[in-house]
């Protein structure tokens, strides 16, 4: 299975980090993880816009999680991630696209806000979104968010499953693959580093 070093730039906190850990648990690949701050003290150098995850392999980095997990499906080919079907393929990376731009963004807004502005992401990530037969591509893009849905919902004061109840089957589910259980962090863990990074943004409950 060894196709070089792997080496994975990361933050524990990362839901972005989590989606590169996972796709790396699917394929069996061996990594070495290098802590990055995202508190501010140290972000990677190899990365443009200074954030993690970066994937180093033989020591060339890749940037960016949805791309990284594309780079990890075409060296890594078995167990497949993406469909082989090209409009099919192109439909996953779409939807890889809306979850970071409507979940992801919304779920930052309720974290980073308080009142109107914080109900109003509040309403937008309840929004009814899934799906697919066999644990792949579109499920390790969205399963790494749903890490930081406890904080989302403590600070906010809702429950993700009285809203969406199929998408919190659906997380359910996928809490009880190996890959997942193994790389997702406790969520009351996340819910104190988003207090922490609240105070340092001066944010009130």
């Amino acid at each position: 299975m060894s196709k070089g070093e792997v080496v994975l730039l990361d933050c524990w906190a990362s839901p972005f980090s989590m989606r590169v850990k996972i796709a790396l648990e699917e394929k069996g690949v061996q990594r070495e993880d290098r802590a990055e701050n995202l508190l501010g003290e140290r972000v990677s150098c190899y990365s443009p816009h200074q954030k993690v995850p970066v994937l180093l392999h033989d020591g060339k980095p890749i940037c960016e999680s949805t791309i990284i997990v594309c780079y990890i499906d075409e060296v890594w080919p078995a167990q497949p991630l993406l469909p082989t079907c090209l409009y099919a393929r192109a439909h996953a990376r779409f939807w890889a696209d809306f979850i970071d731009k409507k979940v992801y963004e919304a779920g930052g807004r309720i974290w980073r806000s308080n009142g109107e502005a914080q109900e109003a992401g509040k309403e937008e990530f309840i929004q009814d979104y899934f799906g697919g037969e066999c644990f792949a591509f579109i499920d390790i893009i969205a399963i790494a968010l749903t890490s930081w849905f406890v904080a989302y919902e403590k600070i906010a004061g809702f429950k993700v499953e009285d809203h969406c109840p199929k998408f919190s089957a659906w997380i359910k589910r996928c809490l009880q693959r190996q890959s997942v259980a193994k790389v997702l962090p406790d969520p009351e863990e996340i819910y104190e580093f988003v207090l922490t990074l609240r105070k340092m943004q001066g944010i009130e409950w």
